[in-house]
């Protein structure tokens, strides 16, 4: 069960805009040193501050959390004592429900399952226009979580982490506020205008030095065409183009990439054990050796001792 310090701490980071994860063992076999209720914050730089298990149990949390962080989605992580039957840990597993099995060759006996959920910072959007339909955006988008924020467009400041720019303004400032949300590359920039008022615009652009490229990532008229006529319903189309472009992996990324720039968090690297086969959370904690120029990282100390008492060729072929 979550401390009420732990909770408190979990509240100051969130309300903070920090991104991190939440590890909450939902069961523990004995004779592990966890048991249910206990629970970890895991933050982007591979922090831990809790308790969830011993040093092999925390690099595989540390390890799926940033992987959970990174993704925007919650994952059950099951952590098996380790096999040596099959002469080396097992690949991880993923299980058709999104559970992913780990093999830990440092736990002591018993299985230990850890619910990891990320907190992710609420999107920011960014409203221009003092209309109904931007009062609309600021009221709807607040319902689906984002953190809608009316902007003033002669002092707007855009951020590469804001998802969204929509400019309802009605004229004013609008070629200034637009060519600001393209600058930042924001995954949606909108501008509320009629078909044949958006395209005097994006000539106006176009003939400031506006590239086509960029033309092309303002939504106008804004909003997905659901025959919206009431301001409420035009802000519903517009936080509906807002939703896909959210969800939609920017050009080259991997789909699985796909949340806006402000949830993500590239955070320390992955790296595997060459001993035991182990993913771990590159962390100032991890254990770790440098051969050949190479830092190798390792679960536990056990691990790195076995990697330096091998020859540098044996150890290589084991890394293979």
């Amino acid at each position: 069960m979550i401390t009420a310090a732990m909770s408190r701490r979990a509240r100051e980071l969130a309300d903070q805009g920090v991104v991190f994860a939440t590890a909450t063992v939902v069961r523990a076999q004995r004779p592990t040193s966890v048991t249910a209720g206990d629970v970890a914050l895991v933050l982007a730089d591979g922090t831990m501050e809790g308790f969830v298990g011993g040093e092999c149990t925390e690099h595989s949390v540390r390890a799926y959390a940033l992987k959970s962080m990174q993704s925007g989605e919650a994952v059950l992580l099951r952590i098996l004592p380790f096999d040596e039957n099959d002469g080396g840990a097992a690949d991880d597993a993923t299980g058709a429900d999104g559970s992913v099995t780990v093999q830990n060759p440092c736990l002591s006996g018993g299985a230990i399952e850890v619910f990891l959920e990320p907190v992710l910072p609420a999107a920011r959007v960014l409203v221009v226009g003092d209309t109904p339909i931007a009062r609309a955006l600021v009221r709807v988008g607040g319902e689906l979580g984002f953190a809608v924020t009316a902007a003033d467009g002669e002092h707007l400041d855009p951020h590469p982490g804001d998802l969204a720019l929509v400019v309802a303004a009605h004229g004013r400032n609008e070629l200034h506020t637009l060519r600001l949300g393209l600058e930042a590359e924001l995954p949606y920039v909108g501008l509320v205008a009629s078909p044949k008022r958006g395209t005097g615009v994006l000539a106006e652009l176009r003939a400031d030095g506006v590239p086509d490229e960029q033309l092309a990532r303002i939504d106008v008229p804004a909003g997905l065409d659901i025959g919206a006529r009431t301001p409420g319903e035009v802000a519903v189309s517009i936080l509906a183009g807002i939703v896909a472009a959210r969800h939609r992996p920017p050009a080259g990324a991997s789909p699985a990439r796909s949340l806006p720039a402000q949830a993500e968090t590239e955070g320390p690297p992955l790296a595997v054990d060459p001993i035991c086969g182990m993913t771990v959370g590159v962390a100032p904690s991890t254990p770790s050796s440098v051969r050949n120029g190479e830092t190798v990282y390792f679960c536990c100390d056990g691990c790195k001792s076995r990697f330096e008492a091998q020859e540098p060729h044996d150890a290589a072929a084991r890394h293979r």
